[in-house]
């Protein structure tokens, strides 16, 4: 039988992380999930202007981190060399997704925009995703189950600075907290390696920056 699939040529590959990279960047009128946003099943709370502000720029931290993860698993994704820890990295981007649209419909909400520095994070992300998937999938495996340990950590204290009373907010976070944790033990049960310390203190400094710089701008 004559197989009539099409391979991908590296233009085609280029093209799609090109898509990739704009649909994970630009805000689009409504992003299509999977899931329901899990904050719609509470009424918004009121607000005082100074806790909309502080919610807003947790959420645009949230946001650019999901706009990392996007970058850091399509680089994998590229040059992961088993068939099952590519398969491992979309499924985890595009799980991702709902994140990405929960935050950007709560940022609507609170009358705020995602961050202006989306781009260099994403860019960033993706070079690292790049090289960590060059160096071998264990590492590769190893990054994302370090990163993902990080924003489990980052959305822990975010809901700890949350208002009680913003229940909407507080559901978004919680699913995506439950979510983080599961995909850096999926990462962990596939064969991460642990990566050296210095590599974890980077990786550290490199978030602070994120965080500092995506809460303002």
């Amino acid at each position: 039988m004559i197989s009539h699939m099409r391979k991908f040529t590296l233009a085609d590959t280029i093209l799609t992380q090109l898509d990739g990279a704009i649909r994970s960047i630009i805000v689009p009128e409504q992003r299509i999930t999977a899931r329901e946003n899990p904050g719609h099943q509470h009424a918004d709370a009121t607000l005082s202007n100074q806790e909309k502000t502080h919610t807003a720029g947790l959420m645009r931290v949230n946001h650019s981190g999901e706009v990392c993860a996007q970058g850091l698993y399509q680089g994998q994704a590229l040059t992961a060399k088993l068939h099952h820890v590519r398969e491992k990295m979309n499924q985890a981007a595009d799980e991702e997704i709902d994140h990405l649209a929960w935050c950007e419909q709560r940022l609507n909400e609170l009358n705020s925009n995602p961050s202006i520095l989306n781009p260099i994070w994403y860019s960033s992300s993706f070079i690292l995703g790049l090289l960590a998937g060059m160096a071998g999938d264990k590492w590769s495996l190893g990054f994302v189950a370090e990163t993902e340990r990080q924003v489990t950590h980052h959305l822990e204290n975010h809901i700890q600075q949350l208002s009680k009373k913003d229940l909407r907010t507080l559901a978004i976070l919680n699913q995506m907290h439950e979510d983080e944790s599961h995909h850096a033990q999926s990462a962990k049960d596939a064969g991460a390696a642990e990566l050296p310390w210095v590599v974890k203190a980077l990786m550290t400094s490199v978030s602070k920056l994120m965080t500092r710089t995506s809460y303002h701008f």
